[in-house]
């Protein structure tokens, strides 16, 4: 997506949004006092000018995305945040889409982030506790994870992976043994460490559900988590990508439209991740 500005100038949180806001990109009066409320530059790694408008890399090879690539998402999720409903930030990187989720929602609501990079879920709980989300994160309305252990079978993702014991986390293949009486039967599986793509189901089903990495396609997992009439916008795609936005109609049906096109970096496993995918 082209870029709105180049920063020259923007030093300030609210000039950031302000420019936002003149560019069309932040439509809502809403939109803006969250992103206006919650400083970018608690987010980004030191010595990064923090109001430019453009994706910056936060280690672990990710990312945080752009300003208004988190505008563009808060407008088209404003109305699944309402105060009292339940979010999932999917890829939560430093925390600050998490953040300005829990603000939306408020304390009678309820803000997840997931996210498979350890190291990154302990310093974004710290720059949330900077910021003026802290109090969310204290009462326990606002929660970043890591993202829990599934099962492959023979290699495929399923869409109902399987949870693995904490005692049998390991890389490798798991025995026979290991899941007999746990999961109905005897089977190999490869054990996919820390990895957000089925979700958070603790706090399931929600209103609103932002993923922040491209998916090659959309998935299953995150439909069933999706609240009837809730709403996800999710990257697909591999090379070329579009932004999704994913709605779930009152009887359970998907509506699926694009938004718009976008470069995200991919959806994957902790590994592969780590290994530059």
């Amino acid at each position: 997506m082209e870029r709105f500005w180049t920063g020259s100038g923007i030093n300030k949180n609210k000039a950031m949004v302000e420019h936002l806001q003149q560019y069309g990109v932040i439509k809502s009066k809403k939109v803006a006092e969250v992103m206006e409320t919650i400083d970018r530059a608690l987010f980004v790694p030191d010595g990064t000018p923090p109001y430019v408008d453009s994706p910056m890399q936060i280690g672990y090879n990710a990312t945080i995305s752009a300003p208004h690539m988190h505008a563009t998402c808060l407008q088209l999720l404003e109305d699944n945040l309402k105060p009292g409903m339940h979010a999932l930030d999917v890829g939560s990187g430093t925390g600050y889409l998490t953040a300005c989720f829990a603000l939306m929602v408020g304390p009678e609501g309820r803000a997840v982030g997931v996210e498979h990079i350890p190291e990154l879920v302990d310093s974004s709980i710290q720059n949330i506790k900077k910021s003026a989300a802290a109090p969310s994160l204290k009462e326990g309305s606002l929660s970043v994870h890591v993202g829990e252990c599934y099962a492959m079978k023979h290699g495929y993702f399923e869409k109902r992976a399987v949870p693995v014991p904490g005692t049998y986390r390991h890389k490798g293949f798991l025995t026979m043994e290991v899941l007999r009486g746990y999961n109905g039967g005897n089977f190999m599986v490869e054990v996919v460490q820390n990895d957000g793509r089925l979700g958070w189901q603790e706090f399931a089903p929600y209103d609103a559900i932002h993923v922040g990495a491209a998916a090659p396609e959309i998935p299953p997992a995150l439909i069933e988590q999706l609240k009837p009439g809730g709403r996800m916008v999710i990257p697909v795609g591999n090379i070329f990508q579009d932004l999704k936005v994913v709605d779930k109609n009152p009887d359970g049906s998907i509506s699926v439209r694009d938004e718009t096109s976008v470069r995200y970096v991919p959806l994957t496993s902790r590994e592969a991740q780590l290994r530059g995918y």
